[in-house]
């Protein structure tokens, strides 16, 4: 188990570097990089002598080579086909060993393949916002299943007396499923271009509450398009969802800090005060950055850390439900 746990930690950080890689492929517009999958070009690397960018422009006549956005999008992948050689080598040992989980490796194994196709049809279908949007939330969940793998090859207890805070397990499972929603809202909006479709706070300018659309800005399936690549929604579409993923902000933000507010003033276990601690500052850290998004015009450094800030989140609510609902 003790292997196994060593394992884990160092595959839960490549899931941490593929998710923040593709975030920040997404947000530098390289999502097409490269026009083809899983090579470049038809090439395992990205075309840069005189007789490969002749050869791709023979087999894509209809794409121009930029290398730059092209070895982002490579460099994502060789990152995440390292993770799935990471994911399979893990459901080995589990299923080598006799003491570990097998049906949670199994489960994660099986992801990581979805996880490929999916990548596959980001590029494929030109970026089809379903497709991204599902891509990314296959990423959190991945990295949240990890943990709990990794939870779960380690002797955490809280005090078995601590009746206060395991009141507060709904409350804590509610918290991670607002959450959720609002990751997958925040995927919505960033794969439909949709950040910067305000740019005043605290709402939007103008008369916004009358441009409101939401079948046409929630609908899954957007028509047949030669890419999706900048968005094809109107300007209402893209507004009402950027809209919708500020005020699910503020509801997160709230049953997150109520959370984080009574687990450190009811529980006696000085994990579950810390990670109360954590998640006070993470949320605070993560509205600071949505903010930060709008006014400063979604700068990528700003932009990315925001979707770190989700990550770190949401393994911090995995942890604190995990404590919560396990058996002393």
């Amino acid at each position: 188990m003790k292997n196994l746990s060593h394992f884990l930690k160092v595959t839960i950080v490549f899931t941490l570097c593929v998710i923040l890689m593709g975030a920040y492929t997404r947000l530098s517009d390289a999502g097409l990089g490269c026009p083809d999958w899983p090579g470049c070009y038809g090439m395992i690397k990205v075309p840069s002598q005189d007789h490969e960018l002749a050869l791709a422009l023979d087999s894509f006549p209809e794409h121009k080579v930029e290398q730059e956005k092209a070895w982002l999008e490579m460099i994502h992948r060789y990152i995440a086909g390292t993770l799935g050689l990471l994911v399979l080598m893990i459901l080995f040992i589990c299923l080598k060993n006799r003491e570990t989980p097998k049906k949670l490796p199994t489960f994660i194994a099986l992801l990581i393949l979805f996880q490929a196709a999916l990548g596959m049809w980001t590029v494929t279908m030109k970026l089809m916002p379903v497709v991204v949007m599902s891509h990314l939330i296959g990423g959190f969940t991945l990295i949240s299943l990890l943990l709990l793998l990794y939870l779960r090859t380690k002797p955490l207890r809280i005090p078995g007396g601590d009746h206060s805070a395991r009141k507060l397990a709904p409350l804590a499972t509610a918290a991670l499923s607002v959450l959720m929603l609002q990751i997958i809202l925040g995927g919505w909006t960033s794969s439909n271009y949709a950040a910067l479709a305000c740019t005043s706070l605290p709402i939007c300018e103008g008369d916004w509450y009358n441009k409101l659309r939401f079948i046409q800005a929630f609908t899954p399936f957007q028509g047949t398009h030669d890419s999706y690549e900048f968005g094809v929604l109107d300007y209402a579409s893209r507004m009402t969802i950027h809209v919708t993923h500020r005020f699910g902000a503020l509801v997160t933000a709230a049953v997150l800090l109520w959370l984080a507010y009574k687990l450190h003033t009811q529980s006696q276990s000085s994990q579950l005060k810390r990670s109360a601690q954590l998640l006070f500052l993470l949320v605070c850290l993560q509205v600071g950055l949505g903010i930060s998004n709008v006014v400063l015009h979604l700068p990528l450094g700003i932009a990315v850390s925001h979707n770190a800030g989700a990550v770190f989140l949401l393994m911090n609510l995995v942890f604190i439900n995990y404590c919560l609902w396990r058996k002393a």
